[in-house]
């Protein structure tokens, strides 16, 4: 239905839209034009009609160029008005080659039409070259440097089959410049239309219709030469039909309503180094060895220094290139893909080497660790979108503010850190005040208008002998977050103040009640105390040390803190979980790892939690561990958990009699769990030291935060 006065969208003149079909109308006639040109006479009577129609053919390209740019405005003009320049010179080349050869009966090589010819390439060039620069918004060495690859096996093979024979002809000068003028002018067109082809940028219409112009004179030319060389050139063969479709195809292109978007810069990534383009460069590769085993094949060996040269250079460009690839893959494992700041992993890494230099030399260093205030607000008010909004500008901010000489990372969905040496980390808290206010001093936009003030929490660290560890120097910034956010959000705390030390007792017994309402949300009171001490009798009989043992008994006491952040419907519903439920369960480890580490002295507990649902056969989560990569803690509580969770009675199902559970853990041995542990675990089940849910109820203390 129309509202009255409304417009139909062709009818409103925006450039280069609409139902246009000119391009279409165009090359359908010039397609039979160029048919008519084959079955039409020369001459009739003194006309010279099949020269009239080829050159108007050829003429019509740069018509179609001209009209394309006043129609289609794009932005900039500059390359299709060089590259209609180009077709103009061509076009004079055809009148003056076609006029001498049919009508005075000149058939001199080279002539003044070999003049215009070559002329015409370097403008070609030029227009292809500014061409690339506008489609692209960042350098694209990759794309170079394949399409240099490719250049120089193409080039290799002209000078086998093409260059070479030329030059060993004895021909006149002017022959042979002009002959290697078009192979050599042809093949810097080809590097210039493969830069094209591999870069960036939208791929419409007349993309398509610019990259056949290049094929089909890039072909023909090659013809061309070896027909000259082979001395069968003769004017009005099948090239022709080539060449002029080639021609067609650039006026096509300069009609096709997308030209006018060709020199956009888009969002649309260059063609990826997967299989295909592979292929194609490893075939370029080959091409110098190839061409020596032909020729020894022919037992001939004259062109032995240019395929060494050439085998050098593809050497030297696909070193270059797999060095790029190397840097590439570095800076993506390094890099956070929405803020581009560093990684956590990066971040960790880096804090390990700078604690223990200053542990050894004493220097001042610190960590501030920033979190965004009710940052799930602003993604349940704006969406996604306006939250990753939200997190790009926080990033740039803080990196505005922070300066050289600092590493500032995402530490994780909307936690930041930093690590500060020099001045700033003698006064971490006056560093974070002032990475807080860099945030907070005006509103971000989030789209549609729409801005929000953004606040931060933060936590400081500062290196001192009791943080020997990197981790307990982020565990000591992190606690100092907790407790910012703690008293109201909107501030910073260092680490190590009386009233953190005062707190830490408290966030223990926390955990511990978080720890005993996950067990009564499953139906399963006292299951983390039981599987506490089964954890702790299982590390004893493998005679592991007391710190292994209080490990394993702590991380079994905290082991599923994670899941209190899930729905209950998630831990209760019988019928299968969506995807999107997996997700969330799948967090859970890692949740609960983030949650114990925040603990003074409990970054050890916080890992193996992180840890307990990985698999023996590496299938588990949520890192992928196998065998012995998995902390020996962890893989003692998944038998543990798995045990406690088959023998309880859950919401959708019934628990399993115990004859079932001892099956499922010996079928789990080498695929699921460390069959050693298996096999342990079964010996102290028969002795009756494992085993028993009924270790006791736990349910939340009257007036704590959770009951």
């Amino acid at each position: 239905m129309r509202v009255a006065g409304d417009t139909p969208v062709e009818n409103r003149g925006i450039p280069g839209e609409g139902p246009n079909r000119l391009w279409l109308g165009y090359l359908l006639f010039g397609l039979l034009s160029v048919g008519a040109y084959y079955t039409l006479p020369i001459f009739v009577g003194t006309v010279p009609l099949r020269v009239v129609v080829y050159c108007a053919v050829s003429a019509s390209a740069a018509v179609a160029v001209w009209w394309g740019v006043r129609r289609n405005r794009p932005v900039p003009r500059a390359p299709w008005v060089v590259l209609g320049l180009g077709q103009v010179v061509y076009a004079l080349a055809d009148a003056t080659f076609y006029v001498s050869h049919y009508v005075l009966n000149e058939t001199r090589y080279p002539s003044v039409a070999d003049i215009f010819y070559i002329g015409h390439y370097p403008l070609v060039v030029v227009g292809l070259v500014v061409l690339i620069r506008r489609r692209r918004s960042d350098r694209d060495l990759p794309g170079l440097l394949d399409a240099a690859s490719l250049t120089v096996g193409a080039g290799l093979l002209s000078w086998v089959f093409v260059i070479g024979p030329q030059t060993r002809l004895g021909t006149p000068v002017l022959v042979e410049v002009a002959s290697l003028a078009y192979p050599l002018m042809d093949l810097v067109v080809l590097l210039a239309a493969l830069r094209l082809l591999f870069g960036a940028g939208r791929r419409d219409g007349s993309f398509l219709l610019l990259n056949v112009w290049l094929a089909a004179i890039l072909t023909a030319d090659t013809v061309y030469v070896l027909q000259r060389l082979a001395g069968t050139y003769e004017a009005g063969n099948f090239l022709d039909a080539v060449w002029l479709t080639g021609n067609l195809a650039l006026g096509a292109c300069a009609l096709h309503p997308s030209m006018g978007r060709i020199t956009h810069t888009a969002e649309v990534p260059a063609w990826r180094l997967g299989w295909t383009r592979l292929a194609v460069l490893c075939v370029g590769a080959l091409v110098g060895p190839l061409l020596l085993l032909l020729q020894h094949a022919q037992g001939v060996q004259r062109d032995v220094p240019v395929i060494a040269v050439g085998c050098a250079a593809l050497f030297a460009l696909t070193t270059t290139r797999l060095a790029g690839l190397a840097v590439d893959q570095r800076r993506i494992a390094i890099t956070d893909g929405l803020t581009r700041l560093r990684s956590r992993r990066y971040f960790e890494a880096h804090l390990a080497d700078d604690v223990a230099r200053a542990g050894r030399t004493g220097g001042p260093l610190a960590v501030v660790i920033l979190d965004v205030d009710r940052f799930k607000q602003i993604n349940d008010r704006f969406g996604h979108p306006g939250g990753d909004r939200v997190l790009v500008e926080v990033a740039a901010r803080l990196r505005a503010a922070v300066g050289p000489g600092h590493v500032l990372a995402r530490y994780g969905g909307e936690e930041f850190a930093l690590i500060a040496a020099g001045a700033d980390a003698e006064h971490p808290t006056r560093l974070a005040e002032r990475l807080r206010h860099a945030v907070g001093h005006r509103p971000i936009e989030v789209g549609d208008g729409a801005s929000v003030t953004v606040t931060l929490s933060a936590g400081t660290a500062a290196f001192a002998p009791h943080h020997g560890t990197a981790s307990a120097l982020v565990s000591a910034a992190d606690r100092a977050l907790y407790l910012a956010k703690d008293l109201g959000r909107d501030r910073a705390v260092a680490g190590g103040t009386a009233v953190a030390e005062h707190r830490e007792d408290v966030a223990v017994d926390y955990l511990d009640q978080v720890a005993d309402l996950v067990d009564l949300r499953v139906a399963s009171p006292g299951r983390s105390l039981a599987i506490a001490e089964w954890a702790r009798a299982v590390a004893l009989r493998l005679g592991r040390d007391a710190e292994e043992v209080a490990t394993a008994h702590r991380a079994g006491r905290l082991l599923d803190v994670g899941m209190i952040v899930l729905p209950d419907d998630l831990l209760t519903e019988s019928g299968p979980l969506t995807d999107q439920q997996w997700h969330l369960l799948h967090e859970h480890p890692d949740s609960g790892a983030r949650m114990v580490g925040v603990l003074p002295d409990h970054a050890e507990v916080a890992e193996v939690i992180r840890q307990h649902h990985e698999r023996w056969d590496g299938a588990g989560y949520p890192n992928g561990l196998a065998r012995e990569r998995i902390r020996l803690e962890a893989r003692v509580l998944s038998v543990c958990d798995t045990w406690a969770a088959m023998r309880a009675d859950r919401p959708h199902r019934r628990a399993l009699t115990h004859e079932q559970a001892v099956r499922e853990l010996r079928a789990g041995r080498g695929a699921r769990f460390d069959p050693h542990l298996v096999d342990v675990f079964l010996e102290l089940l028969d002795e009756g030291a494992v085993g028993d849910l009924t270790a006791g109820p736990t349910a939340p203390r009257e007036g704590s935060r959770l009951s």
